[in-house]
């Protein structure tokens, strides 16, 4: 049950989602290709988001809602996420937060219905999916020897969680040449709204930011061995090193695929919007446990 990849670690695995650029035979054409791929095409920005702490007391999933502090740590999730998709000038523009995913367990469904109170209802809700579920998504290492409820628990969730892993991880199509020019033209125009800003000014002042049309957000409510799993997977690392990581209740996993395939983590468990008192793992209160 141990993970196979197709490339001896440290490799990477270029077409790791099938979507490699495919070749002409031409080296200096497929260069320039992949080169224009890298200028022009789509960054997606994937966010996942463990869900606020919940009442770990019962047995059915309905009744495992957030606690009090569970449902402060959304809302607090969902006031940074609202900072981040409006923007703080032209270095820090707005985020172009396309859609909102969740898993199909009650304290997700939860957590994401109180941050969508904070963002504009413009932003699609995608039907909660059961593939993110919380699970077993694979043995992990250090680890002593795998019982069979392990082995059981581990068959039962990891196929379901590859395939959400597979669902939401790629990179974006590769621009058509129309794409490019258009993309290409609304940069440029960015760039002078914000070098002439004087004629971008809204009632209050403001420069009139918008997002760049080369970079897609999409967030991801979600449980904590999922997203280990999901990082370690999109990283190229040994997906059994889930268990070494840690996410906190309402924490931010923030992963960037570029329009070439390459993937970078540019935050991990961050919980700073949080404050100490806020911060829980699970009902683990502070640091020392």
């Amino acid at each position: 049950q141990l993970w196979n990849p197709k490339l001896e670690y440290p490799l990477w695995d270029e077409d790791w989602d099938g979507r490699k650029m495919k070749g002409t035979g031409d080296e200096a054409k497929d260069l320039d290709m992949k080169r224009s791929i890298r200028k022009k095409g789509v960054t997606r920005h994937i966010i996942l988001i463990r869900h606020g702490q919940y009442d770990e007391q019962h047995k059915e999933d309905e009744k495992r809602i957030l606690t009090p502090l569970g449902r402060k740590q959304a809302e607090l999730t969902g006031q940074r996420l609202a900072k981040m998709l409006e923007g703080f000038d032209e270095k820090f523009g707005p985020c172009n937060i396309k859609t909102i995913r969740v898993s199909n367990m009650a304290r997700a469904k939860e957590t994401a219905d109180i941050i969508a109170q904070s963002l504009p209802e413009t932003i699609h809700r995608a039907e909660p999916d059961a593939n993110l579920n919380e699970g077993r998504p694979c043995h992990h290492i250090p680890g002593g020897k795998a019982s069979s409820r392990a082995v059981k628990k581990t068959d039962e969730g990891h196929g379901r969680i590859e395939t959400a892993f597979t669902t939401y991880f790629y990179r974006a199509e590769p621009p058509t040449m129309e794409q490019s020019d258009e993309n290409n033209g609304e940069v440029q125009n960015k760039q002078t709204v914000f070098a002439t800003s004087n004629e971008n000014k809204g009632d209050d002042g403001k420069v009139d930011l918008k997002p760049h049309p080369q970079h897609e957000f999409e967030i991801i409510v979600c449980h904590a061995n999922v997203i280990r799993y999901f990082l370690c997977r999109a990283l190229q690392i040994p997906p059994e090193a889930w268990l070494r990581l840690c996410t906190f209740n309402c924490s931010l996993t923030y992963l960037t695929v570029r329009p070439t395939g390459t993937v970078s983590c540019r935050m991990l468990g961050d919980i700073g919007h949080l404050g100490y008192e806020h911060s829980t793992f699970s009902m683990h209160h502070g640091f020392n446990w």
